[in-house]
């Protein structure tokens, strides 16, 4: 890049909010999808929504792709730069700036930790419900970028439901003030409009975020079973029977296994083939009425044990377990490919067995640890990205797996996006006109295409993308 803008930026950001460092730059290669990677020209990192306008407004001028990220946690390939270009990090904006008690709303910048903004709520008696799984790295800002879920979605929502507001700066260095605490607000809902479209239409660097009370009581089940089957037919059955826990969660026997030998060992069970994981919240008369009747429906299918955990630390160890899950599969394989599609919950059971099937003739070692309550499905594919054969056979499994969900009547994601993994399978959803829309719609924001370009939209024309994704090798050389 040209010496007179770096001086520019850097006048902006001081020397502590630019990378050009080779070295450095490379840790910003790629996001948690490792195996698509290349290191971009130059991280910003500005302080606050001042600096992120000023930087984008001077950016504008020579026009290079802008990527924002937030703690590069995502797994699709959306913080990956893989046209170059300006990767823009928010994670140096983490002021709360408010936390309202009588309104039950937080303002924070984009750079807060999910867990961090609960923890300067709870004192208040409230909390902040979407918690992915990565929630002790993962932004605000990221969240709102992939409308992130997590296991208590099935209650309370994925991250759009606890979005109010939103400060964006738009890729002119525009600074826009998008909705706020009142409710029903006047116009289009440019929030809704903004969250999950993965730094397409501009940065978020303020957030306001819905604040609930902390429930009466919560308990903790885990019930063991002897086959997955009758696990996913229990979820099946007790959603049927309308009861509402706030998270429900499968592990298979791979996951078990894993977690337990990790550092992370939460007591699931060595004779389990799976576990439901399952929370209940509310007031005490409610959640005992729903924890019985969710043990006789486990034990109606199968479950050979199911137990409440008798104290708040063993409820954190429980779900430390299930949230460690990813990290723990490090004990299979270097790298992992985690998928994230969605299917009907009647037939949660067929794709799962179907998942297995599809890598397991591809000779790769696939494990499961899923949403079961919203049918968010998440094969987790145990590979080596240094080997070349392996990774094109992962991607294969990924495409097939997206289309046995997709023919089921699913989706293509449920909470990680769809970035560069999954941009080339839009069309077996979306038809032509769909994607003109959204093409209109993001060029209403973003009129010049710098931000974030070839990712979640198959654009034609002029902007075509018409390459799949690059499995970047170790040393860099592409595969």
């Amino acid at each position: 890049m040209k010496q007179s803008l770096l001086r520019a930026l850097k006048a902006v950001v001081g020397a502590d909010g630019l990378t050009i460092d080779p070295t450095r730059l490379k840790a910003y290669e790629c996001d948690s999808l490792a195996m698509i990677r290349r290191v971009p020209d130059l991280v910003l990192a500005p302080l606050d929504t001042r600096e992120a306008a000023e930087c984008l407004r001077i950016l504008a001028e020579e026009g290079p792709p802008i990527i924002p990220r937030g703690a590069g946690t995502g797994l699709s390939g959306g913080a990956t730069p893989h046209q170059g270009g300006v990767v823009f990090k928010t994670t140096r904006m983490r002021r709360v700036l408010e936390v309202n008690e009588l309104d039950r709303f937080a303002r924070v910048e984009a750079g807060v930790v999910n867990v961090d903004l609960s923890s300067a709520c709870s004192h208040h008696g409230l909390s902040y419900a979407p918690d992915p799984s990565s929630q002790q790295a993962c932004t605000i800002g990221g969240n709102v970028a992939n409308n992130s879920g997590g296991p208590h979605c099935f209650r309370y929502g994925s991250t759009t439901r606890s979005i109010m507001g939103l400060v964006v700066v738009t890729a002119d260095g525009e600074v826009h003030e998008l909705g706020g605490p009142e409710p029903d607000a006047e116009g289009y809902d440019l929030v809704g409009c903004f969250v999950g479209s993965e730094g397409m239409l501009g940065v978020a660097t303020e957030v306001t975020c819905k604040l609930i009370p902390a429930p009466e009581t919560s308990e903790t089940l885990l019930a063991l079973f002897p086959s997955l089957d009758g696990a996913c037919d229990a979820v099946t059955e007790l959603i049927a029977a309308n009861l509402e826990p706030s998270a429900i969660e499968i592990l298979d026997r791979l996951t078990i296994e894993a977690v337990e030998a990790s550092v992370l060992a939460a007591g699931y069970s060595d004779e389990a083939e799976a576990v439901l994981l399952i929370d209940v919240d509310g007031l005490n008369e409610e959640v005992r009425a729903t924890v019985r009747d969710i043990e006789a429906i486990a034990r109606s299918r199968g479950a050979f044990e199911v137990r409440t955990a008798t104290d708040a630390k063993e409820r954190r160890r429980l779900w430390a377990g299930r949230k460690g899950a990813f990290g723990a599969m490090g004990r299979i394989a270097p790298d992992l490919y985690v998928a994230d599609v969605v299917v009907p919950r009647t037939r949660l059971k067929e794709i799962v067995l179907r998942s297995t099937e599809l890598c397991r003739e591809r000779g790769l070692k696939v494990s499961n640890v899923f949403h079961a309550g919203d049918g968010n499905l998440h094969p987790n594919i145990s590979y080596d990205r240094r080997d070349a054969d392996e990774v094109a056979r992962v991607l294969d499994a990924g495409t097939e797996i997206m289309k046995a969900c997709i023919a089921a009547g699913g989706s293509l994601s449920g909470e990680h996006g769809i970035g560069i993994e999954k941009r080339d399978e839009m069309h077996r959803v979306f038809n032509e006109d769909d994607l003109d829309a959204m093409l209109k719609m993001r060029a209403a924001w973003d009129p010049s295409g710098q931000m974030n370009p070839g990712k979640a939209i198959p654009v034609r024309g002029c902007m075509e993308v018409k390459t799949k994704p690059v499995a970047v090798a170790a040393n860099g050389g592409s595969q």
